[in-house]
């Protein structure tokens, strides 16, 4: 289980903007110096253990716990845009706030599950992009929704020009204790 989180935790995004941000991009940005080894007050990460309410108990990658309260004023993103309806015991957790002198992060934005990987297209289906991502075989699941970025180009959702043995990025939302992912948006050369 360490092992997969690890894998996971590594697979994720490692940049993002300010505070508000809700795209999948946004998840971890820091705005001026920092320390690259201090840990941002301001984030956390690791998986949903209890929900109490708006509250949402979290244990971290490094066993830390955490509590992070969720607002109206929260932004939710699990594989789209949500609300926190769609968080569930088990899901993967990265949000960033504002720590409270209690020690709550009061979240202004959660992203559920979400996986930036990196790989090697190794098999395309009708409803699947199988990716080869540091020896681990990835199943994407795609569909109307999926959006492509062909060499930079805005979005699209045609995905025909993705081609078998290409390096790709996909940004998703992972299913938790799977190596399963639903791709929100595939990032490619065109062939």
């Amino acid at each position: 289980m360490e092992s997969r989180r690890k894998f996971l935790t590594a697979a994720v995004l490692a940049g993002a903007t300010t505070l508000g941000a809700l795209t999948p991009e946004a998840a971890f940005a820091r705005d001026g110096w920092v320390d690259p080894d201090a840990p941002d007050p301001n984030f956390a990460e690791g998986r949903i253990s209890g929900i109490n309410g708006t509250m949402l108990m979290v244990t971290g990658s490094d066993r830390t716990l955490h509590r992070i309260q969720v607002t109206n004023g929260t932004s939710v993103w699990k594989l789209h845009n949500t609300t926190f309806d769609a968080a569930k015991v088990g899901d993967g957790l990265y949000a960033r706030g504002v720590r409270m002198p209690d020690g709550v992060l009061a979240a202004d934005a959660v992203w559920l599950n979400i996986v930036n990987l990196e790989g090697h297209i190794a098999d395309i289906q009708r409803d699947t992009l199988h990716l080869d991502h540091n020896g681990h075989r990835i199943i994407g699941h795609v569909s109307t929704a999926t959006a492509a970025v062909y060499n930079g180009t805005p979005a699209v959702s045609d995905l025909s020009f993705l081609r078998v043995g290409k390096h790709a990025k996909v940004i998703g939302a992972w299913r938790p204790d799977t190596n399963e992912v639903d791709v929100a948006t595939v990032y490619s050369a065109a062939a």
